[in-house]
């Protein structure tokens, strides 16, 4: 069993935080295949300190999403209280955590995100208050470093835990990669045995090989499913599975595969309305369907075809009816 905190973890399995896709209509839909934590969408704290309704909107969970963190980034720990007490009169979660991996220029020429890791000394000021300030556990999803000639991503972790941080998440590249390039799993070989709160990989886990390969190399007590969840709920469940079994479960066929979809658009529709949810949809629900026979056509349909609930059922029941499986 997993704790972090007061906080009970029923499985391995995290479900990462991105920026457009983890709202909670998203983090509702993955909840039963497996996930032991979610984690909201990176939240402003500045929008929060300054009550901006939209970003406000971020902090929506419900009982269907438990345990659930919301994810805040900033660089003012002025600002960052300010953000913690109005979350913690408004809204409903169960763990704090904060972004010092981001690797994107607008976050982190404002001294947030990845900006963090270069500046351990300040780093372990503002997370030992904000660990302070917090009445619920505080957890961190960092990277290697900046760059390749600045990985520390062991003193990083030592100084975090120090400060009072309850788990670590470590996507396993730099701020400099981005999202390119191999992640280094080897990179925190180790860094496990050195800490005395839960450690999770992240970085490019896309099938159930990736993950079992990452906690083989880090021995980290669980994965963070970020990309590799989008549109493979099924990959959360066979994870999950394997941690607590050692079975591996097959792939999901495409008849499963649209049930997954339309439950996920339901739930979007519902939180979103119609307009806003086709919106998203149109970059989401391709990947329902990557890897299958047809896919090129079928991302046509829904980015180009799709406007409405009317269209995207008529697409669902194309592809039903091109894989001669009986329309509903």
């Amino acid at each position: 069993m997993i704790k972090i905190g007061d906080v009970e973890l029923k499985g391995n399995v995290i479900l990462g935080p991105m920026a457009g896709v983890t709202c909670l209509a998203y983090r509702e839909f993955m909840k039963p295949f497996g996930v032991a934590l979610s984690y909201s969408e990176m939240i402003s704290d500045c929008g929060i300190a300054y009550e901006n309704q939209r970003t406000l909107d971020y902090l929506q969970t419900s009982n269907l999403d438990t345990p659930v963190g919301l994810q805040l980034f900033g660089f003012d720990i002025k600002n960052t209280e300010k953000a913690i007490q109005i979350m913690e009169n408004c809204a409903k979660y169960d763990i704090l955590d904060v972004n010092l991996g981001c690797p994107v220029h607008k976050v982190t020429k404002t001294g947030a995100g990845s900006s963090w890791l270069r500046d351990v000394p300040k780093l372990y000021d503002y997370m030992k208050r904000v660990c302070e300030v917090s009445s619920k556990p505080v957890t961190a999803k960092i990277r290697l470093g900046w760059d390749e000639k600045s990985i520390n991503v062991f003193e990083v972790s030592e100084c975090l835990e120090k400060a009072g941080v309850q788990a670590i998440t470590v996507h396993c590249r730099t701020k400099e990669q981005g999202y390119a390039g191999k992640p280094n799993y080897e990179a925190i070989k180790g860094l496990k045995e050195r800490l005395g709160i839960p450690l999770f990989v992240s970085g490019d886990i896309f099938t159930l090989n990736d993950a079992i390969n990452s906690v083989n190399i880090t021995h980290a007590d669980g994965v963070m499913v970020a990309r590799g969840g989008i549109g493979n709920p099924n990959l959360v469940r066979q994870i999950d599975h394997y941690f607590k079994t050692g079975e591996r479960l097959p792939e999901a066929s495409v008849l499963e595969q649209i049930d997954y979809a339309r439950q996920y658009a339901t739930k979007l529709v519902e939180q979103k309305g119609e307009v806003l949810a086709i919106k998203e949809l149109k970059g989401i629900l391709p990947h329902f369907f990557s890897g299958f026979p047809g896919y090129k056509k079928f991302r046509v349909r829904f980015t180009v075809n799709m406007s409405s609930v009317d269209d995207m059922e008529a697409i669902f029941h194309g592809i039903e009816r091109e894989i001669q499986i009986p329309a509903r």
